[in-house]
């Protein structure tokens, strides 16, 4: 499966060339479960990820799956679901491969403190995400295989896709290869938890830490700011809170267009509207000054590959997070949040 590796440098030489990149997409029949039934698998928090993950490992065969838990809620639960359960050291410990599905913010020091001291030559750790790699918080050994299959799916969607059958896209990453056949784990691992079925992506950890961060710190700060401000200058114009409110997003409509825009196309969706709408959005589309879009998504994206984000959040957590409250505190209060407060209550 080596063929299938590409490394971030020369991922990157291949775009900034020009050339268009086009990355493996793999299938059930790129993958053999097989190679991983006699393997002890330990889930590393059984959150709503991990949970899933551990199901749909189940259910695909997998005999040896065991859950590494703090003794809490998630500890019970696991108990329920019939899975031995352990501290993390101890699954540690026991495990061939370990899936790490615990926060971001807390996983260095878990590594650090649980797991790392308890991993043995050929091991396999498997990251959801690619961001504590990336930006070097948890290097691991050179004995052990580093690899990631990482769902683009909330985990409830992880097993509910999986028990009907349709299954949920992923990125697949491998990032060290000490045993020569971290390809094959990595996919055998995707179709165990039914990603191979709808198709597992070729990525690297920076591709996955990348896009990730772009979305939530380029992507979604654009769309609030559009929403913010046309629903604060509507007001203004006079218009009803509660009418402009439901014509944005309470009426779920852009949820639609957005599911219809995932199966056919964000443009190709259009059709489903009337020919007043189309030509609306698109002359206004058209019309839209994106020098200010352009230049903010290339400093949010500076920002990220610097590792200058990756600082900055660092250095909040350890401050007790006292912007982040400040922050969302701010957002869970301004204008249009009390409004959609009084909009809710008069419609329920």
């Amino acid at each position: 499966m080596s063929d299938f590796m590409i490394s971030d440098q020369q991922n990157t030489k291949q775009r900034i060339g020009g050339e268009r990149f086009m990355t493996k997409i793999f299938y059930d029949k790129d993958a053999n479960v097989d190679l991983v039934q006699k393997k002890v698998i330990a889930i590393i928090g059984y959150g709503n990820q991990g949970r899933s993950q551990a199901l749909n490992l189940r259910d695909s065969g997998i005999k040896n799956v065991i859950v590494g838990s703090r003794n809490d809620e998630s500890w019970n639960t696991a108990n329920k679901d019939g899975f031995p359960v352990f501290s993390i050291d101890e699954a540690a410990a026991k495990a061939d491969i370990l899936f790490l599905l615990i926060p971001d913010e807390v996983a260095p020091q878990i590594y650090e403190e649980k797991i790392a001291p308890h991993l043995k030559k050929g091991d396999v750790i498997n990251f959801s995400s690619g961001y504590n790699i990336t930006f070097k918080h948890i290097q691991p050994s050179d004995e052990v295989d580093v690899i990631m299959v990482a769902p683009r799916m909330i985990g409830r969607g992880v097993r509910e896709l999986y028990q009907s059958g349709e299954g949920f896209p992923t990125f697949v990453a491998v990032q060290q290869d000490s045993s020569g056949s971290a390809w094959d784990i990595t996919l055998a691992l995707a179709k165990a938890i039914g990603s191979t079925k709808k198709g597992a992506i070729q990525v690297t950890f920076n591709d996955e830490t990348y896009l990730d961060l772009m979305a939530e710190q380029a992507t979604w700060p654009l769309i609030y700011a559009v929403f913010t401000e046309v629903y604060k200058y509507q007001v203004e114009m006079g218009h009803p809170e509660e009418a402009v409110l439901m014509e944005m997003y309470l009426s779920k409509e852009p949820a639609v267009m957005m599911e219809k825009a995932a199966d056919i196309g964000l443009f190709k969706q259009l059709p489903f509207h009337s020919h007043t709408s189309q030509f609306g959005q698109l002359t206004g589309f058209a019309k839209t000054d994106k020098s200010f879009i352009q230049k903010f998504i290339v400093s949010q994206y500076e920002k990220i590959t610097s590792g200058m984000f990756a600082t900055e959040w660092e250095k909040e957590q350890k401050s007790g997070l006292v912007k982040f409250e400040e922050l969302r505190n701010a957002a869970f209060n301004n204008e249009m949040s009390k409004a959609e407060e009084r909009v809710k209550e008069r419609l329920e």
